[in-house]
């Protein structure tokens, strides 16, 4: 990899820069960058009783950094500081995702420049070359110290869109020149967690407003991988595909048997258009209360949110269902134009209703229909309400069929079909689900043979009658 130099610098000069960031800071947030900026404090003073101490901050430094991704550069510390740069939020890459790039504030601009001429430098101090210099400090003591990690050259962590700008930081002595493009940059793919994550949860802390959480490895099914249901499926993926390209959408209730890939559709959905800037929120029923929060958080972003609520349904004594009808419509906060409710529940009515609701003689409550017809009300919320039944006895098959052959199990037809039969009578039933966990075994069967334990098993209680676990 070539790369230029940037004219030399002292540690006591970069220091003090350091100190005079302002919008780039949060790149050294984090126990990494604060190892850093604190070495390099160090290593700026003079040398005298400080020895110990420096080699000490060095080996936290190292610390800090591991298990970081490889990525386009290797080395761990300038890994780590670009993948900070290109995700940082900050009141630049907000105005910059929010912005038209050529009506950025010419100061704004100016000052992000000036910026990241700081941080070049502190990019030059690799920990090879931090090692150098400690050597220089510490002659024979500082020779056992292990040279910096030089992680893998891959195409790390790095979406496409960030790999070409990653990698020109990575060979560009001058990241002042830059500025513009990394403002486009955030133009075009947002900034921050939702930039670099698509899944997040809610998570509702006590006394206080609650917050996003990441989560680094969700789900990774695609659409292509979902078998059956394709009529049910294609009304929630027009109205995704018209969401994700900026026009309105409704918001959608599916509902229907357990197992029959409800939650798996919103899932594939967010991983199939995640690259187009589809986001997911995973959301308990209790933290629908914290709708202005959540509001709050994903208006104005560039990325467009599917609020999730998963296996939704409420007790006759939960009032949360009152939260989620005025987050559907009516409420007083409007809901961002960039975010849509998807629910998935086992029952067509969310609410629980009971015989005791209807009139009857005696009753205290002089409207009972209206109560009655409130609970109801809140499934017609939905725009779109799609119904997910368990398969009948060929479907659930065809579903069997399709996930063994995506799995590479070879087995007859007639043999796989009648292990299926077995399987879904002493199981769950005819769904999906059953179907997925059918093969599941299969493919534990599979990697028994290859580990040559075929048969351990076969006669154990676990066996239903008639399900042999090798041909008959």
């Amino acid at each position: 990899m070539e790369v230029t130099t940037p004219p030399a610098v002292s540690l006591s000069t970069l220091a003090l820069r350091l100190r005079t960031l302002v919008l780039f800071r949060g790149a050294f947030s984090g126990p990494a960058g604060e190892q850093f900026w604190s070495l390099v404090d160090l290593m700026a003073q003079p040398t005298s009783g400080a020895l110990p101490e420096l080699l000490e901050r060095f080996s936290l430094f190292q610390n800090a950094l591991l298990g970081e991704n490889a990525g386009a550069v290797g080395d761990a510390w300038q890994e780590h500081l670009l993948q900070r740069v290109l995700w940082d939020e900050n009141i630049f890459s907000l105005t910059a995702e929010a912005t038209d790039p050529a009506e950025l504030p010419v100061s704004l601009l100016a000052q992000a420049a000036a910026e990241l001429r700081t941080l070049r430098q502190a990019y030059g101090l690799s920990l090879h070359r931090l090692r150098a210099l400690l050597i220089q400090r510490a002659g024979p003591l500082a020779l056992e110290l292990e040279d910096g990690w030089v992680l893998p050259t891959t195409d790390g962590p790095y979406v496409s869109a960030q790999a070409t700008l990653a990698w020109r930081l990575a060979t560009t002595a001058e990241w002042g020149e830059l500025a513009p493009d990394l403002a486009a940059h955030f133009a075009a793919n947002g900034c921050g967690d939702f930039a670099r994550y698509t899944a997040f949860r809610w998570v509702t802390h006590p006394s206080a407003e609650g917050g996003l959480e990441p989560v680094p490895s969700p789900d990774a099914i695609r659409l292509q991988s979902l078998v059956a249901y394709e009529s049910e499926r294609e009304l929630v993926l027009s109205n995704t595909v018209r969401f994700v390209l900026g026009a309105p959408g409704n918001n959608v209730l599916l509902y229907g048997d357990a197992g029959t890939g409800k939650s798996s559709l919103v899932k594939a959905l967010v991983n199939e258009y995640a690259g187009q800037g589809l986001r997911i929120i995973e959301v308990s029923k209790e933290g629908l209360t914290d709708f202005p929060y959540i509001a709050k958080t994903v208006r104005g972003r560039r990325q467009r949110f599917i609020l999730f609520v998963d296996d939704l349904s409420f007790e006759e004594n939960e009032t949360e269902y009152k939260a989620l009808k005025a987050l559907l419509e009516g409420g007083v906060q409007a809901r961002p134009e960039n975010l849509l409710i998807y629910a998935t529940s086992n029952r067509r009515h969310l609410v629980r209703e009971q015989f005791s609701d209807r009139s009857r003689p005696g009753d205290d409550e002089v409207h009972p229909h209206d109560t009655a017809q409130e609970k109801v009300s809140l499934a017609e919320r939905f725009g779109i309400r799609v119904a997910f039944l368990s398969p009948e006895q060929p479907r659930y098959l065809a579903i069997v069929r399709a996930i063994a052959s995506q799995e590479g199990i070879d087995l007859p037809d007639d043999e796989l079909r009648r292990r299926a039969l077995v399987w879904a009578q002493w199981q769950n039933g005819f769904s999906g689900r059953t179907a997925r966990q059918f093969v599941n075994d299969l493919l534990g069967e599979q990697r028994e043979r290859s580990a040559g334990l075929e048969g351990l098993c076969v006669g154990s209680e676990k066996s239903p009658p008639g399900y042999s676990r090798s041909p008959s």
